[in-house]
């Protein structure tokens, strides 16, 4: 059964082709910058420590510039400067990015071609300019008083963190462009900030997720998963200072997006209480033609590992809940139902696709693996025991 829009398993396997294949390959970024004459232009990589200068060039009359380097494993990050104007640009396949510009406002006065990302990349960063500008005029304005200034720019920030998370993220997960938006601020603040922000934990896990799923392994993946754990964690520890009933000291941190739904019995159920175990995170529709064949084979992994330590939490997303509890009233895991169906916020959180999907999460409450990665469930299982 299909999500809104899927990607074939022939995509799959194209993309993870065409990331194998350009590992000895080089990609370019070239281009003009007008008025730039004897201006050294810095071609520099975003790394996760800082800007790291790949190349430089000191440009001729005709700002001329051409760049290259070796194709990323997955999305990476880099930027043209000159002094204090930069130009962001992201590179995940042999492409070659163009880029026409002028000083002394290249930030703002440039065109790009070659990359779609990159142009939507373009797109953000000119909205950033527009939003600080803006903020900076309320602060300016001397006939507001602190607080409606400051309400304003919450205003601000608030309308464009939803417009973001509408147009961009939550429309696209995995793509470079999503990943950009998650680290834009005004001045020193973070715009998303899951240290302070439930709700910014839960765009964080989502990007995150979805890069788990098509680029395993990737350094900023991994990144995004500890930047959003520590969010929750830090969001736990204020609850629990806040509550004299709860130690805050013994506040732990979960590697997963806790889910909380209603079982056929009518109990809410908690995917983070079951801490402890090894856990099949399931999402399931039951009048799917074959989920009779898949709820078998779900039974015989339960009854093998369950006593062990294995819970399955399946999510329904069945419309119909009275055939649901019909089919559920039987089975010995947890059953819960979704009201959203694939509406659902926890799919585009979980960036479930299609159905079935599943995620393995380990004793500690972390998610180790997902279907796409995963080519033999018993053993995956086996292994977590």
């Amino acid at each position: 059964m299909n999500i809104r829009k899927l990607l074939s398993a022939t995509a799959v396997v194209a993309v993870a082709f065409a990331f194998t294949a350009c590992q000895e390959k080089k990609f370019h970024v070239e281009g003009t910058i007008a008025n730039a004459k004897d201006s050294t232009l810095y071609f520099e990589n975003m790394s996760l420590q800082g800007p790291v200068t790949v190349d430089s060039v000191k440009l001729d009359d005709d700002g001329a510039f051409s760049f290259s380097d070796k194709c990323p494993e997955a999305p990476e990050f880099y930027r043209l400067r000159i002094a204090g104007q930069i130009i962001n640009v992201s590179i995940d396949s042999t492409e070659t990015v163009n880029v026409k510009a002028s000083m002394p406002d290249m930030a703002k006065n440039y065109e790009v071609s070659g990359s779609e990302q990159c142009s939507k990349i373009r797109t953000l960063a000119l909205k950033q300019i527009e939003l600080q500008n803006r903020a900076i005029a309320i602060e300016r304005n001397i006939n507001l008083g602190t607080e409606v200034a400051a309400d304003s720019i919450n205003k601000l920030v608030t309308a464009y963190k939803e417009e973001v998370k509408r147009d961009f993220i939550f429309q696209e997960p995995k793509a470079a462009s999503s990943y950009f938006a998650l680290f834009q601020a005004i001045g020193p603040y973070l715009l998303f900030n899951p240290r302070t922000s439930k709700a910014d934990i839960k765009v964080f896990a989502a990007v995150a997720t979805s890069w788990d799923t098509f680029y395993p392994g990737a350094e900023r993946g991994e990144n995004l998963h500890n930047i959003a754990i520590e969010g929750m964690k830090t969001e736990r520890i204020v609850a629990a200072e806040q509550n004299a009933k709860i130690d805050a000291s013994k506040v732990s941190e979960a590697g997963i997006i806790d889910i909380k739904l209603r079982d056929n019995k009518g109990v809410e159920r908690s995917l983070t209480q079951l801490k402890g175990k090894v856990v099949l995170l399931d999402f399931h529709v039951f009048a799917m033609d074959e989920s009779p064949k898949r709820i078998l084979m779900l039974r015989e992994l339960y009854n093998k590992y369950h006593a062990q330590g294995l819970e399955i939490y399946q999510v329904s997303l069945d419309t119909d809940e009275h055939f649901w509890k019909q089919q559920t009233s039987a089975l010995p895991w947890i059953s819960v139902i979704d009201p959203a169906s694939v509406n659902s916020q926890t799919l585009v959180l979980y960036n479930v696709q299609s159905v079935p999907d599943f995620f393995i999460i380990d004793r500690s409450n972390t998610l180790v693996k997902r279907a796409a990665n995963v080519k033999d469930l018993d053993a995956e299982i086996g292994a977590l025991m």
